[in-house]
C-alpha cells in the first residue's frame, strides 16, 4: 500500500482571511486614526502587479513602490558584475543588503514625503519596512521553488528586466544574490510582523496575523515535522517515485524530490481545514538554537546544513558524471562557507544497477582532461571505463562521496542523497551526449572540475574507504544500530536502524534527520508526551529538532523497520 505523504501539515489555531477581498476589509479595519504607516514588505518574486491592482483598494493618501527608488538600471548591473559572472551556473556569494541597490536620495525624498502625508500612506515592495517604522506591517511570503516556477514561465529577477534570458541564469541571481539579501532583511524583521501572507497562487492569497504563525512554528519547533516535497522531471528521470510517491503517471518521468530542505521547501499550517503555506526556511530563521542546536548553530548560523533528497533512475539514465568542489575551492572561488560533501544511500535497485566512483589506478591526469574537453565539444564520446570505477549497487547499500571524489548514479537505481546543503555546486564533467529537457547541452564545468578532482581517490581506495563503510555500534533487544558513514572529512555523521519494536533516541543537544528506508509505517513519539505521536512513511524525511530530547520510533510490531539518521559530527551535548 502506497501512504507517502505529499503534502504533510500541521494544525494550529487562528484566523485565516482568504482572497483579496477578506484581506483588504480586514487592512482596513486595522486603520483607526487618520495618519497610519501601512508597510506592505514582500520576498522577491512576489506578483507585484497582481498585489498593487488590489492593494490600491485600501483608501490611502500616498502609495510608494519601493521598485522606483532603485538605482538606474545600468548602475545596478555594474555593481552586479563581480557577483554575478559571465558563467552560465555560477556566481560569488553577496554579504550585502538591498540598500546597496537603492538611490540614497530617492529613499529621502520617500521617507520625507511619509512624514509630511496626514492621511493613510501605503509602502509597497520589498524592503518597504526600511523607509519607517510603520504602524502595520505586512509580509507577503513566497516559497523558492514556486519562485523558480515563474522563472521558467518567464518571470524576470527583482533587480533584472531579464525576463528572456537563460533560466539558469535566473537561478544564479536568485541563489547567489537576491535570496540572500531577501533572507537577511526578513530576517531582521520576522518578529515584528503583523500579518503574513502567502502569495503561492496566483490571484489566490491568504493571511494570518504574525502572533498565530508564529505560535505555531514555536510548537513545531519542539516536536518532529516534515516539510512539503516538491518532484521535477530530468533526462535522466526515472519511474520508481511515480508509484512510491503517488506522482502523476502520465508524465514522461520525475528525476529527483527534495524532502526535508527547509531553505528549498515549505511548510503547510491548517487553520480552520485551511492550508496556509510558508517557506520552510522561516522556521529555522524564527527558532535556530531550538531546531539545530546550540553547536550546530554555532557552526552554521541559521542555515539547516543537512539536506535530504531523492534520485530517481529506475528505468531511466545515468546521472551526469560529476564532482564537488573541496571546501577551500568553494570558499575562495565562490564565497561559500562549506561544500556539498555527500553520499548515496540506494533505497533501491534493479539487479543492474551501478555507481561510478573514483578514479581507476594509473590514470593520467592530462590525458583524461583532454579526453573529457574532446567530449564536451562532441568530437568523441568520454570513454568512462578507462577512467571511472563502476561499482554494481544494491538496496541499501551506502556509498559515500567527500567532495572532489568523481561519482554518478547509473540508471536503474533509487538514492536517497545525504548531503550537505550548497546544491547549486556540481561540477558536471561528463553528460553521456546528451541534452537536456529544453534540448540545450546541460552546462559542463571541467576547468572548475579539474581543479578538486582528488587524484588519489584510485579504486582501493574508494573499495576500503568509501563502499558501506558499515559497522554494528550498538545491540539490544529492541534493535540494531550500525554505523553506516560519512566519511572522515564529512560534516554529517549518520546512523541505520533496524527494529520489529521500538528504537530509543536522544537528540542529545543536535538536529536530527531521518528517513524510513524500511517499512510501510513507523510512529515518532515521545516518552514523556512532550508532543503527538507523529506518523513516517516509507521514503518520507523527517527532522527532529534538537530541542525535542529524548524520543522512539516504534513499528506495529509485525514489520521490521529501517531508519537512516544524520546528525552533524561533533555538535552532540553529551559527546
Amino acid at each position: 500500500m502506497v501512504n507517502y505523504d505529499k503534502f504533510p501539515s500541521k494544525k494550529i489555531d487562528g484566523e485565516c482571511f482568504c482572497g483579496y477581498k477578506d484581506i483588504l476589509n480586514k487592512i482596513q479595519s486595522l486603520v483607526r486614526v487618520k495618519k497610519f504607516v501601512i508597510a506592505i514588505d514582500c520576498y522577491p518574486g512576489v506578483d507585484d502587479n497582481e498585489v498593487l491592482s488590489e492593494i490600491k483598494r485600501v483608501n490611502h493618501s500616498l502609495l510608494i513602490n519601493t521598485k522606483e527608488l532603485l538605482k538606474p538600471s545600468k548602475q545596478i548591473a555594474n555593481q552586479l558584475k563581480y557577483i554575478l559572472t559571465d558563467d552560465r551556473v555560477f556566481g560569488r556569494m553577496y554579504f550585502g543588503q538591498l540598500l546597496d541597490f537603492i538611490d540614497k536620495g530617492k529613499l529621502q525624498v520617500a521617507i520625507d514625503k511619509i512624514k509630511i502625508c496626514q492621511g493613510v500612506t501605503i509602502i509597497y515592495g520589498f524592503g518597504a519596512s526600511l523607509l519607517t517604522s510603520p504602524d502595520l506591517l505586512i509580509y507577503l511570503d513566497m516559497t523558492r521553488w514556486e519562485i523558480q516556477l515563474r522563472y521558467r514561465k518567464g518571470m524576470a529577477n527583482y533587480l533584472c528586466d531579464n525576463a528572456d534570458v537563460d533560466i539558469l541564469k535566473k537561478f544564479k541571481q536568485g541563489y547567489f544574490l537576491e535570496w540572500r539579501i531577501a533572507d537577511k532583511h526578513k530576517r531582521k524583521i520576522f518578529n515584528k510582523i503583523d500579518y503574513f501572507i502567502d502569495t503561492n497562487i496566483h490571484n489566490s492569497p491568504k493571511m494570518v496575523s504574525g502572533i498565530d504563525l508564529r505560535s505555531g512554528l514555536e510548537q513545531m519547533a519542539h516536536e518532529p515535522f516534515r516539510t512539503v516535497p516538491y518532484f521535477d522531471p530530468g533526462i535522466w528521470g526515472g519511474q520508481w517515485m511515480k508509484k512510491v510517491c503517488k506522482l502523476d503517471k502520465s508524465k514522461k518521468n520525475y528525476a529527483w524530490s527534495f524532502d526535508g530542505v527547509p531553505e528549498e521547501n515549505s511548510l503547510l499550517f491548517e487553520l480552520d481545514k485551511i492550508l496556509f503555506e510558508i517557506p520552510s526556511i522561516d522556521l529555522i530563521f524564527y527558532k535556530p538554537k531550538e531546531i539545530l542546536g546550540n553547536m550546530t548553530f554555532s557552526r552554521f548560523g541559521a542555515e539547516f546544513p543537512i539536506r535530504f533528497d531523492l534520485l530517481d533512475t529506475m528505468h531511466g539514465q545515468n546521472l551526469s558524471l560529476q564532482v564537488h568542489p573541496t571546501t577551500d575551492y568553494i570558499k575562495n572561488e565562490f564565497g561559500m562557507t562549506y561544500t556539498q560533501d555527500e553520499s548515496y544511500y540506494i533505497l533501491d535497485a534493479d539487479k543492474d544497477a551501478a555507481v561510478y566512483l573514483g578514479l581507476k589506478d594509473n590514470v593520467n591526469k592530462k590525458n583524461m582532461i583532454d579526453d573529457l574537453q574532446k567530449a564536451e565539444k562532441g568530437i568523441k564520446p568520454f570513454d568512462t571505463n578507462k577512467y571511472i570505477n563502476k561499482f554494481t549497487v544494491k538496496k541499501h547499500d551506502h556509498i559515500l562521496i567527500p567532495a572532489g571524489t568523481i561519482h554518478c548514479s547509473g540508471a536503474n537505481t533509487m538514492v536517497l542523497e545525504i548531503s550537505a546543503t550548497p546544491y547549486i555546486f556540481t561540477f558536471k564533467l561528463w553528460d553521456w551526449g546528451r541534452l537536456g529537457l529544453d534540448n540545450k547541452p546541460r552546462p559542463i564545468n571541467i576547468e572548475h572540475g579539474s581543479n578538486v578532482i582528488q587524484w588519489d581517490r584510485t579504486t582501493e581506495w574508494v573499495k576500503n574507504n568509501l563502499f558501506n563503510a558499515i559497522y554494528v555500534t550498538k545491540t539490544t533487544e529492541d534493535y540494531c544500530e550500525e554505523h553506516t558513514g560519512l566519511y572522515e572529512s564529512e560534516p554529517i555523521e549518520t546512523r541505520r536502524y533496524w527494529s520489529k519494536t521500538v528504537i530509543h533516541l536522544d537528540t542529545e543537544g543536535t538536529v536530527n534527520m531521518l528517513n524510513l528506508v524500511e517499512g510501510k509505517c513507523a510512529m515518532i513519539t515521545s516518552p514523556i508526551n512532550a508532543f503527538t505521536p507523529f506518523a513516517i512513511h516509507y521514503a518520507e524525511t523527517c527532522i527532529i529538532p534538537a530541542s525535542v530530547g529524548k524520543y522512539e520510533i516504534s513499528t506495529n510490531g509485525s514489520e521490521n523497520i529501517g531508519i537512516i539518521l544524520a546528525y552533524i559530527r561533533g555538535t552532540k551535548s553529551r559527546s
